[in-house]
């Protein structure tokens, strides 16, 4: 494992106050939805970017949403909880993703994209494991931001980048772990781990790239994980052949292809679909 990387996780500051008071509020079975909407209310970040979210395509949300308790309401708790995480966790970070090639907004396009599709599919399937899903979603790709900047303090950005960009055929994961010992994905475990996420949670994205190998209870969080980060990846979405892959691991994981198909956007569906 490297150290290096392991020290930088460990010199990050804690989660804010209020994504803690949230984190609380989602996890007790006493709360109510009014509970949640008080506290987002007191932050003015999160309460931009969640409307923002709210009346995004990428939600399908029919109505324009101009208040906090119209958003808290159609999103449910588990998915303002990701947000929240979400807001906290990339004001956490200096987004310079120069050495993947991508852009700070290219990371934030993704991000919704992954986490879109999640609360889409999951909302029509199981909205309670959207508790799980919905934050971890949100989160797939923040391992490549340590990483980023992993490289830029060793002097490797440029190395990696072109790396990347020749790498044809091998998967990111395998790139990552040639130049890092570890790939994004575990990385993201170890910030969940330092952030006191739920042990599901860190599990199954722990997981994402051997979703049949997790411990029996993670893997239906861990599958679901892993079917997202296969047709919507850093640098393509929705292709022939990741749509043909999803099949394949949605037959493994025992998860119905119709709800799935039914969250891809209408111009990015299969003609078959």
């Amino acid at each position: 494992m490297n150290e290096d990387i392991i020290r930088q996780i460990k010199s990050l500051p804690p989660m804010p106050d209020a994504v803690r008071q949230i984190q609380l509020i989602c996890n007790n079975p006493s709360s109510s939805v009014a509970d949640l909407i008080k506290v987002v209310e007191k932050d003015p970040p999160l309460t931009a970017n969640l409307l923002k979210a709210a009346n995004s395509p990428l939600y399908g949300f029919s109505r324009e949403i101009t208040t906090i308790a119209q958003a808290v309401t159609l999103f449910g708790m588990a998915t303002v909880k990701g947000f929240a995480i979400a807001s906290a966790v990339k004001s956490s970070f200096k987004m310079d993703l120069s050495p993947y090639g991508l852009t700070a907004a290219d990371f934030i396009r993704i991000s919704e994209e992954q986490s879109g599709f999640m609360v889409r599919w999951f909302g029509r399937v199981n909205r309670g494991m959207l508790d799980i899903l919905a934050p971890a979603s949100f989160l797939l790709e923040i391992g490549v931001v340590v990483l980023s900047e992993q490289a830029k303090q060793t002097g490797r950005s440029r190395e990696l980048h072109e790396r990347l960009l020749g790498r044809g055929e091998t998967p990111v994961s395998e790139v990552e772990k040639e130049f890092f010992g570890m790939s994004s994905f575990e990385v993201a475990a170890l910030l969940f781990e330092h952030w006191n996420f739920e042990e599901m949670m860190t599990s199954a994205i722990a997981h994402i790239q051997n979703p049949a190998q997790a411990p029996e209870k993670t893997r239906p969080y861990a599958y679901p994980l892993a079917l997202v980060r296969m047709i919507i990846s850093l640098y393509e979405a929705y292709t022939p052949d990741r749509l043909e892959a999803a099949r394949g691991l949605l037959a493994e994981a025992g998860l119905k292809e119709e709800g799935f198909m039914e969250a891809i956007p209408l111009e990015r569906r299969p003609k078959s679909s």
